[in-house]
């Protein structure tokens, strides 16, 4: 990391993503100079940036971004955590104002759009870098060491469950528009695609049997793994007896049958991945470029029903 303080910018502060990001800027010791959100409730701002300048209207930061470069004062960064489908003009922005972007998963939308802006990596002389941070986490680390020590001709068998309930104002938010989040393989389960895309290698099959406005599964055939995949947003796809328990979430992953487990520690991931991007060590956009394209296909995949190796949720759905 070079010394002193980096200038940042911020676009979609009022995000609930946002919060890690001000906290990693502040963690690294680093400068929020101004952010934009078009919802002026950022009263958090206080709490790590009070002096920052913030604006509702993205011409008037686009126009003081200007007004900063001209005054002698630099942007290095930018921080993304607007709505996925403005992620790619976000970035754009940050790279023609000469400053890094820092962007939230999904990087993009469409795998062209990976290709787009590493030309204007080139042009420019900046990087994109994607928030992974499950790849920073603890266990999974140590899970991709463990594999990558392990028998090299084996191939695991691994189920992927993730239940995160969501209420009814989520289908009405950007959330719940396919053409602005991705649907809900791009829009929850990115994050897992990638750390086992990271851990098991390239692609090979990629078959969808469910594909709903709130729930999706489907199986992928890596390197090194099989995997059936579930991912709801359905209250009713929680398991009954933690339902009982006014549980809202179920997170279930299992390699060979054993049960991998990593609930916690991930309350400062985004303070570390700031820190390697911060030294020249982020993910950049060759890293995203699996999971970009693997949720891409099964955006676009017409479902195959109960055919061939399905996730057990699906006999209680179809």
């Amino acid at each position: 990391m070079e010394n002193g303080p980096k200038n940042f910018g911020l676009i979609g502060v009022a995000g609930y993503i946002a919060v890690k990001h001000l906290k990693a800027i502040k963690d690294t010791g680093n400068i929020l100079l101004a952010s934009l959100d078009k919802f002026d409730s950022v009263g958090i701002l206080d709490s790590y940036f009070p002096n920052s300048d913030f604006f509702v209207e993205f011409e008037r930061f686009d126009r003081h971004f200007e007004k900063l470069k001209r005054s002698g004062t630099k942007i290095d960064y930018v921080s993304i955590c607007s709505p996925n489908y403005l992620h790619d003009a976000h970035i754009r922005f940050a790279l023609r104002h000469k400053a890094h972007a820092i962007c939230e998963k999904p990087v993009v939308l469409n795998p062209w759009n990976i290709d787009a802006l590493q030309e204007i990596e080139k042009e420019t002389g900046k990087k994109v870098y994607s928030i992974l941070q499950t790849r920073l986490h603890p266990e999974i680390m140590k899970l991709k060491e463990k594999i990558e020590n392990g028998p090299q001709n084996k191939k695991y068998d691994i189920d992927l469950t993730y239940v995160t309930s969501r209420g009814n104002w989520y289908f009405f938010s950007w959330k719940g528009d396919i053409q602005k989040s991705g649907g809900v393989a791009t829009n929850i389960g990115v994050h897992f695609f990638d750390m086992l895309g990271w851990i098991f290698g390239k692609v090979n099959e990629n078959v969808v049997h469910l594909s709903q406005f709130n729930k999706a599964a489907g199986y992928l055939e890596l390197e090194r793994a099989r995997i059936r995949w579930f991912l709801s947003l359905d209250i009713n796809d929680v398991p009954e007896e933690l339902r009982v328990k006014g549980k809202r979430t179920y997170r279930s992953i299992t390699i060979d049958g054993e049960e991998i487990e990593f609930s916690e520690g991930f309350t400062d991931l985004h303070t570390v991945s700031y820190t390697e991007i911060l030294r020249g060590n982020g993910f950049g956009l060759d890293d995203c470029r699996q999971s970009i394209e693997t949720v891409y296909i099964i955006r676009n995949a017409t479902p195959a029903g109960l055919k061939g190796n399905y996730h057990p949720m699906l006999k209680k759905i179809l």
